[in-house]
């Protein structure tokens, strides 16, 4: 076949062309063998179609026409041809640009190491051409060294003139010549020794050159290194001190190092005023490899201890609270102060409208819902003049808490109940509140005002509750008021002023301060703030305090009024700022003397806190752990992170939290917080899958972009109904559904079949009800329950159906199971899902 474009006609001539090929053997033997050359068959595309044509298909060339491509290539197989070119042409220009890639990667590896090795050949022989020069430079000096010492010792060495009698013999010169050669060999010992010695001299001697240095002598010095200006003041020095006396070795002071449980290497070496280094040493010496900053035991400090010739006071970490234990006060120190009146009650009773009504302010509006959610402080001066600090208590159930924190810091209870509402819940644990923090109580009947009002209702049912009043000839005081109209609330004053008179309650107002954090909350702008009423001394600006794990100092205080004040006397509540964390409400903030100590003890509380934590966990056993895991495998959980705007409204959300719930769900607080919701927050609920919700906060903005790339939802509320309410509808969610069965039908099995493919097959009648596709079934032999399970076919006559209805007859297969008799019963039903609630 011809390797052209197929134009030429079909000849007989062969694709093969014949020649000779000479052999060699051995002993010089050959033979010509005669051979056939055949070339390989080459296909040819269509002339102008390029190599790369992309824009010509395969099947345009092959529809060209069979008289321009071999004979009997039909076109399919053309185009299958055409098409593996192009694909082998394209995998070749790829293999061809990847391996041109791959070298010229190779080559700038190769490149690189040429440089790398070039450049550290230059550096060594820049090193070794350095060292050459120098070796010629020392060699040089030396050389003119020894020139300039032989110039100058040549006049000393010159030969002494011959007598004028001696023999002129022509031998002589030669003579002295022959003599002179040698003697150069013992001058230059000489000179050697001679330099050898000055050398020595001059450094035992160890005092620096005096005078005008010259040429020579800088030349024919050695080039040795010499001391330094700072080495020579320094010998001075020492010199000064001995001529004076003052270089007696001092005696070492021996100190009464405190020694803590466990102590900071560092701690220990300042407190024994040592080196640090030294007592890093020396704990080397002992085998105990420490840093500086690493913690060491009290055996091994008292050991450091004695080997420095210090004395060891043992103390306890619970040592660091003695400086602020409470000091008793001189009776001729004590001043009255104003007493603090705790406002409690059930909600709605209209404890914050009777307070407004006494400040003549309106804190009502400003309230989420109309309820209070925060406990307030409040301070005021009535018509009399006499200054009264009252407390606003939350009455919401969630608030419990709370109203315990305002019952224990305070001297009377005013229990507000409504007249046409009488004694509550809250109002009961209200009372309880009082009597078990040991204060008076008065009793202020609210919404005397209203068409319903029963004040004898009330009174008979404080009566239950052992709180009886002086309308009852009892000893606790009740007032009727009405917040709306004013009524009854000059007596109420002066019921409160006859109670506080009573009491006789005094302060020493000169001491360091003593208060009880009513509130805290994480302020944006202002950092943790804490609502502190001060309860003896003094606060003032500028102090130090510690408050439960937290410390600080007093940057502002700020009273009731927003005003800015430089000190706060007792029973005085002030927002203090300039605290380093939130501390938590209900803790005692006390005045110390330094900051120090104020970190001291706050580390202190924090770890103690730390250890009753992991004592807790560790308390229990293998068997109560290994129960506990059972237990909760069947209870399903809803996690949630909860962060508010003050610690109080945190504490009463997760405590209402842990009330919601049954032996199959519960609420679990991940975490709480004061403050906006933060990345941390965002990342702690999406690894855990859970909610963020927000009570009077929001979340900022790197916060919210957080959440929406991760998906996690952020609630936000500012009335805890309204929480508490969603928060259970979530946790119903998790409830798992009540299964309900109910029967659809029965039929009886008439004859039972085997079919191929299928297996064995039901004749049956439904006897009642309906026969369903989708339904369960159950297999009953003597009514006995011997199989459960489902329908593999339902048919009636040779068509799959979805159900028979009763009277009918269908064949039935039960799914993976086919052990089915004659006069069987198969039980159709259905299953329901019922959803569930929590109460």
């Amino acid at each position: 076949m011809s390797d052209t474009d197929g134009k030429k006609p079909l000849g007989l001539r062969s694709g093969s062309q014949p020649g000779q090929v000479k052999q060699s053997f051995s002993h010089g033997r050959t033979k010509s063998v005669l051979v056939e050359t055949k070339r390989k068959r080459v296909v040819v595309p269509k002339p102008g179609t390029g190599t790369s044509g992309a824009g010509s298909t395969g099947s345009s060339a092959a529809a060209g026409g069979s008289g321009k491509r071999p004979a009997g290539i039909s076109d399919v197989e053309m185009e299958r041809r055409l098409n593996a070119l192009k694909a082998a042409r394209a995998r070749e220009s790829e293999d061809a640009e990847r391996r041109a890639a791959e070298e010229r990667q190779r080559e700038e590896e190769r490149q690189r190491r040429r440089d790398e090795i070039e450049a550290k050949e230059r550096e060594e022989r820049e090193h070794e051409e350095f060292m050459r020069r120098k070796q010629e430079d020392e060699a040089r000096e030396k050389a003119e060294a020894e020139a300039r010492e032989t110039a100058k010792n040549a006049p000393a060495e010159a030969p002494k003139p011959r007598p004028a009698d001696a023999p002129a013999t022509p031998a002589a010169p030669a003579a002295e010549r022959s003599v002179g050669k040698p003697a150069s060999g013992p001058r230059k010992a000489d000179r050697d020794a001679e330099r050898d010695s000055r050398t020595k001299g001059k450094g035992e001697a160890d005092s620096r050159r005096s005078g005008k240095l010259t040429l020579t002598e800088a030349l024919a010095g050695e080039g040795g290194r010499q001391r330094s200006m700072a080495a020579m003041k320094r010998k001075q020095e020492r010199a000064r001190q001995k001529a004076l006396g003052l270089g007696a070795v001092r005696e070492k002071q021996v100190r009464e190092v405190q020694l803590p449980e466990t102590i900071v290497v560092q701690e220990l070496a300042n407190r024994m005023a040592e080196r640090t280094a030294d007592v890093v040493k020396s704990l080397m010496k002992m085998g105990v490899m420490a840093t500086m900053n690493q913690t060491i035991d009290a055996d091994t400090a008292e050991l450091v201890i004695e080997e420095f010739g210090h004395k060891t006071v043992r103390v306890s970490d619970a040592d660091v609270e003695q400086v602020i234990d409470a000091v008793e006060d001189k009776p001729e120190d004590l001043q009255p102060r104003p007493p603090i009146i705790t406002i409690m009650g059930h909600v709605d009773h209209g404890k914050t409208s009777l307070l407004d009504a006494i400040r003549k302010a309106n804190v009502v509006s400003g309230e989420a819902g109309g309820i209070t959610q925060h406990i307030g402080a409040y301070q005021v001066t009535t018509d009399s003049g006499a200054v009264l600090t009252f407390l606003d208590t939350p009455g919401h159930a969630a608030f419990t808490s709370m109203r315990s924190r305002g019952a224990h810091v305070t001297d009377i209870v005013v229990l507000v109940v409504a007249a046409d509402d009488a004694v509550m819940p809250q109002t009961i644990e209200a009372i309880n509140h009082a009597k078990a923090a040991k204060v008076p109580m008065i009793v202020a009947i609210n919404k005397i005002d209203k068409p319903d009002a029963d004040v004898n209702k009330v009174r008979t049912g404080l009566l239950q509750h052992e709180v009886v009043v002086e309308a009852m000839s009892g000893d606790v005081q009740d007032v009727e008021v009405s917040a709306k109209t004013g009524k009854g609330l000059p007596e109420l004053l002066e019921a409160i002023a006859l109670q506080a008179e009573i009491l006789e309650l005094r302060a020493n107002p000169d001491r360091a301060a003593v208060g009880a954090v009513i509130e805290a909350k994480l302020d944006v702008g202002r950092g943790p703030v804490a609502t502190v009423l001060v309860q003896n001394g003094t606060l003032k600006r500028g102090d130090i305090f510690v408050v439960g794990e937290q410390w600080g100092k007093v940057r502002a205080l700020i009273n009731d009024q927003g005003e800015r004040i430089d000190e706060a006397p007792p029973s005085v509540p002030v927002e203090v700022l300039g605290l380093n964390g939130t501390p938590a409400a209900g803790d005692v903030l006390n005045v110390v003397e330094t900051e120090a100590q104020a970190r001291e003890i706050a580390a202190y509380r924090e770890q103690a806190a730390k250890d009753k934590r992991a004592a807790a966990g560790a308390a229990t056993t293998m068997e109560q752990l290994m129960a506990k895991a059972k237990a909760d495998k069947s209870v399903s959980e809803l996690a949630i992170v909860v962060k508010a705007d003050v610690q109080g409204s945190a504490e009463a959300i997760v405590q209402a939290m842990e009330k919601i719930g049954n032996e199959e769900v519960r609420v679990r607080v991940l975490h709480y917080g004061v403050g906006a919701i933060t990345e941390t927050d965002v990342g702690l609920a999406e690894a855990s899958g859970a909610p963020v919700i927000g009570f009077n906060v929001r979340a900022n903005a790197p916060a919210r972009n957080s959440a929406n790339q991760k998906g996690v939802e952020i609630r936000y509320y500012s009335v805890i109904y309204d929480l508490v309410d969603d928060i259970k509808a979530a946790a119903s969610g998790l409830l798992s559904n009540e299964i309900r069965e109910r029967f659809i039908g029965y039929a009886t099995i008439k004859e039972v079949f085997k079919v191929t493919g299928v297996g064995m097959v039901a004749g049956c009648l439904v006897t009642e009800g309906v026969a369903r596709r989708s339904a369960g079934v159950r297999l009953l032999r003597d009514d006995v329950v011997i199989h459960e399970g489902t329908l593999k076919t339902l048919k009636r006559f040779k068509d799959e159906v979805k159900e028979v209805i009763s009277g009918q007859e269908c064949g039935m297969a039960f799914e993976r199971y086919e052990d089915i008799r004659p006069g069987d019963v198969i039980e159709i039903f259905e299953r329901e899902e019922v959803v569930r609630s929590l109460a």
